[in-house]
């Protein structure tokens, strides 16, 4: 297998709490402590996305929620536009590379409207097909979707879908388990491999997405041949809302790109039947019949 160099996606999403600074600041980390490839955040029109209903229903975990309601809490989390714009700016000056998930048509226009290099489909709107079609129309860049709770003919469909408008090579598709925090039986790392059987010479690239615990089976995803790797993010685990007990703090995620990088180094053959660095030992050690 010829693999290529990781990329790691740290996945901020909401975890900024609502608060610009602090959103700064989870760049500023990403880039120089945990010196990661790209950060993501996500962009919703919780009124698009929502049912009435479901705007008014208050949050099933009061704990987590930032407002009276389920709406007034995704309202409280939500960046704008141009807020988004600020972020790119950001992720720029310290030469990271910024992305978003989009959740639906009116947020994938308007991060569209950026240019990033890529826009992520969660999960949970890879059936979205007029928002696929739209960005297969609309959007150069690539576009990043993710598998989870996703049945092998929804899958066939999409694949289809991208390779009907001629952008299945701006395609990458990742291995996913919808869960927050995923146990390690269930993120079903052998996915990767039946992803790239099945699809790897249709898309440009298959990835990990992951959900679980630490950072022990990164690793392994990107062996399989994951090369692009995202993880949620956080500076603090016990901060309030759903999604930053499922994340990595800094020192995890920035452990996670070193180990990931000592793996790429390390995936060759040797140059040649003796390294240099073994003819010392093999003089001093190696066994001679007398």
């Amino acid at each position: 297998m010829n693999y290529k160099k990781p990329k790691v996606i740290a996945e901020i999403g909401c975890n900024h709490k609502g608060d610009m600074e602090l959103a700064h600041e989870f760049i500023k980390v990403a880039a120089y402590f945990c010196q990661v490839d790209a950060v993501k955040f996500q962009k919703r029109n919780n009124k698009e996305l929502l049912t009435e209903e479901q705007y008014n229903t208050p949050h099933p975990v009061p704990h987590n929620s930032y407002g009276n309601t389920y709406g007034a809490h995704r309202e409280f989390l939500e960046f704008d536009v141009e807020q988004h714009r600020q972020l790119k700016e950001w992720c720029e000056e310290y030469n990271i590379e910024y992305s978003t998930s989009v959740w639906d048509l009116t947020s994938a226009k308007e991060i569209s409207s950026l240019e990033p290099k890529m826009i992520k489909i969660p999960s949970a709107c890879n059936n979205h097909f007029e928002m696929l079609e739209w960005l297969c129309d609309n959007y150069k860049g690539d576009v990043h979707l993710s598998f989870g709770m996703t049945t092998h003919e929804e899958e066939e469909q999409i694949i289809q879908l991208f390779e009907k408008k001629k952008r299945n090579k701006d395609l990458v598709i990742y291995s996913c388990t919808s869960g927050y925090p995923v146990p390690f039986k269930d993120v079903s790392l052998l996915e990767i491999t039946r992803l790239i059987s099945t699809y790897g010479h249709r898309v440009k690239e298959v990835g990990f997405s992951g959900h679980h615990n630490g950072i022990a089976i990164d690793v392994a995803a990107y062996t399989l041949g994951a090369s692009t790797i995202e993880r949620h993010y956080t500076l603090n685990r016990t901060w309030k809302g759903t999604d930053h007990a499922a994340s990595l703090e800094p020192n995890g995620v920035r452990l996670l790109k070193r180990n990931l990088m000592s793996t790429f180094e390390a995936l060759t053959y040797k140059k040649e039947e003796i390294l240099e660095i073994e003819k010392v030992q093999r003089d001093k050690l190696k066994y001679r019949k007398r």
